[in-house]
């Protein structure tokens, strides 16, 4: 599993893992009923604290995204399609809104900004 740690994050290091395994569930890279590493060996693979990696599945349990059971691992939950798909509009509507609010201070208009949309987009 690929999971990157920044220093310079101001989250947690529990919160950017559970954020990452999080978006790679979203993404359907990590499907329901597959096995995650276990808080050991990920503790170990990312050089961090075993109390870390545990406190990132266990904020991923609390959030539904995996299962835990005790002697034989973490795996990822069945999802609830409309639940995934509107977190993850709700994320994209935060990163618009954020987006708007640095349009607006620097005067682009709504024009421009959907212009600016369409070219980060690939001009889909």
């Amino acid at each position: 599993m690929n999971i990157n740690i920044s220093n310079t994050n101001s989250d947690p290091i529990y919160l950017q893992i559970a954020d990452q395994i999080k978006a790679l569930i979203l993404e359907g890279k990590l499907k329901e009923g597959e096995m995650l590493p276990s808080m050991r060996n990920l503790a170990l693979e990312l050089r961090i604290s075993f109390m870390t990696t545990k406190r990132a599945y266990e904020e991923l349990e609390r959030s539904g995204f995996i299962e835990s059971y005790t002697g034989k691992g973490s795996f990822v939950k069945a999802q609830n399609l409309e639940l995934l798909r509107e977190e993850q509009l709700k994320a994209v509507e935060a990163l618009l809104a954020e987006a708007g609010d640095r349009a607006r201070k620097i005067g682009l208009t709504v024009d421009e900004l959907h212009e600016l949309l369409d070219l980060v987009n690939g001009g889909e």
